[in-house]
């Protein structure tokens, strides 16, 4: 018995069904009701009887039958297979549908007696199950209307394994069906192609797995066409036809190389019998042209090839079918800052390229375009000596440094450490601005990194070799302005661009939190020199060392005016230090 669902999917049931096929007869209800299968020898002549006549004429498009009436019958010979073949004399067989008409003639239907006798010949020798041919007559709602001698029922889930997008594409073909249900009752017949397909697929499938090996070459049949690949019937069971195993070279799209319904030749790549999949490869038919890239393509050779495909960090090269190569971004131009590769190529030049690399087990090929003009760095080490005074313009700023571009496409880098000699620069853009023109010093230049370092400060004499320790000695007294405070002590300009460092330590006798409770920012301030450190460039400074001076002359002061050397009329302890201040006494005056 036939699943019913088969009707249910498509809103379409036997009913519906029996009245289509009647309609396709052009039966009336009433007629229909009359089918009754009478063999040939019946000698009634009432309505709905199947008659033998004989051809009496054929005129125009009319065949006038004689039965055995008073009257003769007309026929139209579109009810013919082939009018061509009508000849008078012949006998066939027809339906009667009145006994006289209006026209005095007898109605007649060689088509509906096609019918009923074509039905009672399946009826006889075919049941559910068999196989059988018919031609597709007529789309209707749900599927096909197919005639096998009779219309029968194709619904349109049964036209093929894989749903077809419009069936009305098998009209007026002819086809092969299993028959899934007779109702002898309605006279309807359902058949189903796609069960057909299903087991004379399985068939071949199992056949198609005994005899397949990897590495055979089999012809096949594209069903279906993805944007990763393809997949091909083999005959049974369908491989995947990968798109990166079309072609050795690029392929943007499967439909670029393959198309629905055409037969190709594949090799089998890979079986795998437990999930029933195949890898198949159309390009592995020949061999990889990167077997002896070597060969054609020696590094420094200068070769041409067409731009292919432009990405952020190099452009593609495709130097034959199968055989690319990368320019990377870097290799594109000496000195010319490249931010993309369009801006110097677009898909479709034909350009030179130099090889750099080939490396066949990666199909990968590195080339360069930069390298067919001579590399101006080569000659920076003699045009640039260390010493040179050069003249620039600020290209770039970075926390660490400046870039100066000091010729087209040659940049040297001015640290932030040879800026000043005396400032601490944390930024810099405390110092210089973007676009700014600036004289500066070759200190050293390393052309295989391609890198000239640049010194600012060097244009001056190092103070520190003499000024500053010449100027400030330990144990002075001096006046600066705050200009920092750290959580380790408080940053003091003693002249411009040269700041000394007093320690939170040298702030106060007392226990200090933080440098807030004793400076502020912008203040002016006496502090006491501790040391000089040439080396290390850094000069140590003491506010409370200070203050204790400043407390000892006062102290001295007060002595003086008091008489006492003991200070004791001031009402205060001198430092014994303070003596050494005091001229001796000359014992002989």
């Amino acid at each position: 018995m036939v699943d019913k669902s088969i009707f249910h999917d498509f809103q379409i049931d036997e009913d519906a069904i029996e009245r289509q096929i009647a309609e396709a007869l052009n039966l009336t209800e009433g007629e229909d009701r009359m089918m009754t299968l009478i063999d040939q020898t019946v000698t009634n002549f009432e309505p709905g009887t199947i008659l033998t006549g004989t051809i009496v004429n054929y005129i125009g498009g009319d065949v006038i039958i004689e039965v055995g009436l008073k009257s003769e019958g007309s026929i139209s010979d579109s009810e013919f297979n082939d009018p061509a073949e009508i000849k008078i004399g012949d006998t066939v067989e027809v339906f009667l549908e009145s006994v006289e008409s209006s026209s005095g003639q007898i109605e007649l239907s060689k088509r509906k007696a096609d019918r009923i006798r074509g039905w009672e010949r399946i009826i006889k020798t075919k049941k559910e199950g068999d196989i059988i041919v018919g031609r597709v007559v007529r789309r209707i709602k749900g599927g096909l209307l197919v005639d096998v001698g009779v219309p029968v029922f194709l619904p349109a889930s049964q036209v093929d394994i894989r749903r077809p997008g419009d069936i009305s594409e098998y009209l007026n073909t002819d086809l092969e069906a299993k028959i899934l249900k007779i109702d002898e009752e309605r006279r309807n017949i359902v058949i189903s192609r796609r069960k057909l397909l299903e087991e004379q697929r399985a068939n071949a499938k199992s056949s198609l797995m005994d005899e397949i090996q990897v590495g055979q070459v089999r012809k096949g049949i594209v069903k279906n066409i993805a944007d990763f690949g393809a997949f091909i019937d083999l005959g049974g069971l369908d491989g995947l036809l990968h798109i990166t195993d079309m072609s050795w070279g690029r392929v943007t799209h499967p439909s670029k190389i393959v198309s629905l319904d055409q037969e190709i030749e594949v090799k089998i790549l890979s079986i795998d019998e437990s999930k029933e999949k195949i890898a198949l490869g159309l390009k592995q038919k020949t061999e990889s042209p990167w077997i002896t890239a070597k060969d054609r393509y020696p590094v420094h050779g200068v070769v041409k090839g067409t731009v292919v495909n432009i990405t952020n960090y190099g452009a593609f090269i495709k130097l034959e079918e199968g055989i690319e190569g990368l320019v990377h971004i870097s290799e594109m131009s000496w000195t010319k800052r490249v931010n993309h590769p369009g801006e110097l190529l677009n898909v479709g030049d034909e350009i030179e390229v130099v090889v750099l690399e080939v490396v066949p087990e990666k199909q990968e090929i590195s080339l360069g375009i930069k390298q067919l003009a001579e590399n101006p760095w080569t000659q920076v080490v003699h045009k640039y000596p260390p010493g040179t005074v050069v003249e620039g313009k600020v290209r770039n700023l970075a926390n660490y440094g400046a870039f100066i571009e000091i010729e087209e496409g040659i940049d040297g880098l001015l640290h932030v450490s040879d800026m000043s000699w005396t400032k601490k620069i944390s930024h810099p853009g405390e110092m210089l601005k973007k676009g700014q023109d600036i004289k500066c010093i070759v200190l050293n230049v390393d052309q295989e990194k391609q890198r000239v370092g640049l010194g600012l400060k060097q244009m001056t004499e190092d103070p520190w070799a003499h000024a500053i320790p010449d100027k400030y000695l330990p144990g002075q007294i001096v006046r600066g302005k705050v200009t920092k405070l750290t959580n380790f002590g408080v940053f003091i300009e003693l002249e411009e661009d040269l700041e000394g460092l007093l320690h939170i330590s040298e702030l106060s006798d007392d226990k200090v939190e933080g440098p807030q409770d004793i400076v502020k920012v912008g203040e002016d301030v006496e502090v006491k020199i501790l040391r000089v450190d040439i080396d290390d460039r850094k000069i140590g400074l003491s506010l409370k060392r200070a203050q204790w001076a400043n407390e000892d002359d006062a102290a001295t002061d007060d002595s003086r005016r008091g008489g006492g050397i003991d200070g004791r009329s001031s009402g205060q302890l001198i430092d014994s230090s303070l003596f050494q201040k005091v001229n001796p006494v000359d014992k002989n005056k």
